[in-house]
């Protein structure tokens, strides 16, 4: 534990709090079992981190580990909290929790036995506690964490915080925000870097090297994560990668699943699971029309790739522009909201709202005749009526 603990302290010492994502006051810290999850590279370990370091001190009241440490090769995580708590220990914060084999059973085990330690676990995006061995359901609070938003990278660079917006807000108000906003920043001066490299934190240690490490990140997923969780065979990684690329050469991807499967050599139902993995994994979004759901097997209407970082990262040339630009609104709204694809538009937001979105001499044309209509255009500052400019949706959270 000795050497556990001084792997702690000096992470502790490094651990930034300059930069702290809003995420975390999302998070009811109070509960006892409290797990995050999300896709590799969103910045998980660093908010556990910076939450432990702006509230404990580096004593033996609190503890951080990752089960992907050569200690957890020979030793279980009940057996080290067991000490640990016995020693006067209060959170136990574990990190990557994945990677151990019996992480569900000790998680439920330390929580039942040790009830004034509490515990808080991160896990990878495709980490589900219906699938654990363990009933978690019942004692851990989850919550998903995204990357960042247009609004966070813009805090990050300008050191400057601005509001999160509701989408109400903006639907109903969006000029006078805009305007509001135009007064300390030009939003489009930095919009077209987000689309690049601004969705994941690690920009920040690197931009010049951004590219690379996502390339990794993106293979770690393909080749580690996704194999571990679902134990396909080296074979499924190979088309998981062909899959992959044969989107992000879509503009954007509207799936033939039967044309897809020929070109691929996968049989169909198989194709379906590994678009499944890839959903949950962070690397695509599957756009399906109202009344399926994503749960469902049923043919996703369109396929995208989750972040417009990974379009930039996997395109062969220049990226189509439209596909960025949709891109950017699915994934800027799906976190918060319900997102479909619309019969007559592009998007349809909580059944209610409908959504065209296109460049700055888009038209009203498909949405003359819908109640509840916008049109979202790319490249204007400030919009009127119910068109309303493509950056400010990167206000929601």
């Amino acid at each position: 534990m000795e050497t556990l603990k001084q792997r702690f302290y000096e992470k502790y010492g490094n651990t930034q709090t300059k930069t702290v994502r809003n995420f975390r006051n999302t998070i009811d810290w109070s509960n006892r079992l409290i797990g995050i999850k999300g896709s590799r590279g969103v910045g998980k370990t660093t908010m556990l981190l910076q939450y432990i370091k702006q509230n404990y001190s580096p004593d033996n009241k609190v503890l951080f580990v990752s089960l992907d440490d050569f200690y957890f090769t020979e030793n279980r995580l009940y057996n080290l909290a067991d000490v640990f708590y016995k020693k006067g220990g209060e959170l136990l914060a574990v990190d990557e929790v994945h990677r151990h084999p019996d992480w569900s059973v000790d998680l439920k085990n330390i929580y039942d036995d040790m009830p004034g330690l509490k515990i808080i676990f991160t896990g990878s995006s495709l980490l589900h506690l219906h699938k654990a061995k363990a009933d978690l359901s019942r004692r851990a609070v989850m919550y998903q964490m995204p990357g960042l938003s247009f609004r966070e990278f813009l805090s990050f660079e300008l050191k400057t915080d601005f509001p999160i917006l509701s989408l109400d807000e903006i639907l109903q108000n969006h000029v006078a925000i805009s305007l509001e906003i135009l007064k300390s920043i030009k939003p489009l001066q930095y919009f077209g870097n987000y689309l690049n490299y601004g969705y994941y934190p690690f920009y920040l240690e690197n931009k010049n090297s951004y590219h690379q490490k996502l390339s990794e990140t993106i293979l770690t997923v393909l080749e580690v994560d996704i194999p571990q969780f679902e134990m396909i065979q080296t074979s499924g990684i190979m088309y998981l990668k062909k899959i992959l690329k044969m989107i992000s050469r879509s503009v954007p991807f509207k799936p033939n699943m039967n044309v897809l499967s020929e070109r691929t050599g996968i049989s169909l139902n198989t194709l379906k699971i590994y678009l499944k993995y890839l959903n949950d994994a962070g690397l695509l979004s599957m756009l399906y029309v109202q009344d399926k759901g994503i749960n469902s097997l049923n043919k996703p209407e369109k396929i995208f790739l989750e972040n417009t970082n990974l379009i930039y990262n996997l395109a062969e040339n220049v990226p189509d522009l439209g596909n960025i630009r949709e891109t950017f609104f699915i994934n800027q709204t799906e976190k918060t909201h319900q997102l479909n694809a619309s019969k007559q538009a592009d998007f349809i937001l909580d059944n209610l709202h409908t959504f065209e979105v296109g460049g700055a001499n888009k038209s009203q044309k498909q949405i003359q005749n819908i109640a509840n209509a916008f049109v979202v255009k790319d490249n204007i500052e400030v919009g009127s009526d119910n068109i309303i400019p493509l950056w400010l949706f990167g206000f929601l959270y």
